[in-house]
């Protein structure tokens, strides 16, 4: 009888090259709870109370537990790191995430993120955009350019969305970039003072950077994967491919 081997999911075998990349950048992993608090999901973060992120169109509040939610980012993780830890530090933070939405192609109930956090003196947008070009070549190869374009989200200000030029067709167009040759895959910015100060850190002496990807999104570019909902059907024709 002929032996069968196993095979690592994408979502696994992505996630762990993501980690590895960011480790051997001078990164330490960190990890934090799935269920979580409003304070350290929300107000922390610097999430005003009139967000709409915090209505039920997007959040799973646990029922019977007072202000009590499903995490819907892993940045919760960064507010619990820097209670405990002192600057200077790098960390990424790999973890499951849920967003209460309707489910299609490329949207899930549950998804992953990895997260990235640096906080020290005199840390830029340009050490930024170097660690994410460093990120990018190591994942894509040493063809892949980057770019930022302005954008607004509450943790961090500036902030940014990053896109990477497409690795399919090197910039020219093609069906995965929408012919624009460049495809959007993460959020980043200068972690907010309010941020830092949530996390009793002094934003007078340091400052830092933070930035945050679906690694879900990575995968279906990577792979040619058409539905986000087939990495979560246990399917083994999928992941026999891998």
């Amino acid at each position: 009888m002929e032996e069968t081997k196993g095979h690592i999911h994408p979502l696994s075998r992505t996630m762990d090259e993501i980690v590895r990349i960011f480790t051997e950048l001078g990164f330490e992993v960190a990890l934090g709870p799935e269920i979580e608090t409003e304070h350290y999901n929300f107000d922390a973060l610097n999430v005003p109370k009139n967000h709409p992120a915090r209505d039920m169109q997007d959040t799973f509040w646990i029922k019977g537990v007072k202000e009590t939610v499903l995490r819907t980012h892993t940045s919760p993780v960064q507010i619990r790191y820097m209670e405990k830890n002192n600057p200077p530090f790098r960390i990424v933070v790999p973890g499951k995430v849920f967003r209460y939405e309707a489910t299609d192609a490329t949207h899930e109930t549950q998804f992953h993120q990895v997260e990235g956090l640096v906080v020290g003196e005199n840390v830029t947008m340009a050490g930024l955009k170097w660690t994410l070009e460093a990120f990018f070549k190591k994942l894509f190869g040493n063809d892949v350019k980057i770019r930022m374009r302005p954008s607004f989200f509450p943790f961090v200000e500036p902030g940014v969305e990053v896109d990477v030029s497409c690795f399919l067709c090197s910039g020219v167009g093609c069906n995965v970039c929408k012919r624009s040759g460049w495809i959007e895959v993460m959020g980043g910015g200068m972690v907010h003072p309010n941020v830092l100060q949530a996390g009793g850190i002094d934003p007078r002496k340091y400052s830092g950077l933070a930035f945050g990807m679906g690694v879900d999104r990575l995968v279906m570019i990577k792979y040619g994967i058409e539905d986000v909902r087939l990495l979560y059907a246990g399917d083994l024709r999928l992941v026999n491919q891998f």
